[in-house]
């Protein structure tokens, strides 16, 4: 199924990115590039962003409010995927938010890049609503995900538990919408899981309120330094 699933992401990467890339070419002039202050280095206090943009400004590296595909790659990278699914998330993740999230008037470019001051327009279907439409946490939402598949522990999700919530998300038709769901969830539970295999409640928390990214690279700078 896991092989599958990453055959038709990767398959959807090409897919995606590949029109929008041929598409006209222009470079994005610095007036339109709205820096959003956020610190890096785990500081996830900033009161003047949604929750959805908090989870979006982690891959903003330079922090100038907006993310191209080779800052994706380096957060993919940081957060210690590999190489191939970093290059493969990169293509996927702006070739379907760029245009999405593209100001009016604002030209294409071949870096596709994601404004986060617009990444409410890039929600996907099939997936657990715990943002609303205009990117805020939705307490409520989040907790009926663990009240309706956290069978195991009342507090995590098992794997089987997560891929049956995915499927109760399924919207009819909607199949981008559930590859897309389908890969962001088994990339997070590849990196956040437990030593017991389980994907705790506060950890998934952190990643709708923007500070599990941040935690986990600084954890693995901290391994890296240890070591060194």
């Amino acid at each position: 199924m896991r092989r599958h699933t990453l055959s038709i992401f990767l398959f959807l990467c090409v897919f995606t990115a590949l029109p929008l890339c041929l598409g006209r070419v222009k470079g994005v002039t610095s007036s339109l590039k709205k820096a959003l202050h956020v610190k890096g280095s785990g500081d996830v206090k900033t009161t003047n962003m949604t929750a959805l943009q908090m989870h979006a400004s982690f891959f903003d590296r330079d922090k100038d409010g907006i993310i191209t595909m080779k800052e994706t790659y380096q957060g993919m990278r940081a957060l210690g995927y590999s190489y191939a699914i970093s290059v493969a998330s990169a293509l996927f993740i702006n070739g379907a938010l760029s245009r999405k999230t593209r100001p009016p008037e604002t030209p294409a470019t071949i870096t596709l890049p994601i404004y986060i001051n617009n990444i409410k327009n890039g929600k996907h279907g099939s997936d657990t609503d715990a943002y609303d439409s205009n990117g805020r946490f939705v307490p409520k939402k989040f907790e009926k995900i663990f009240k309706k598949y956290a069978k195991t522990n009342p507090n995590a999700l098992t794997e089987g538990e997560l891929d049956n919530m995915l499927q109760g998300n399924k919207d009819a038709g909607d199949t981008t919408g559930q590859i897309a769901a389908r890969a962001e969830w088994n990339l997070l539970y590849r990196i956040a899981k437990d030593k017991d295999g389980l994907l705790q409640k506060d950890t998934v928390r952190g990643v709708y309120d923007g500070s599990l990214f941040f935690k986990l690279e600084q954890k693995r700078l901290s391994s890296k330094n240890k070591k060194t």
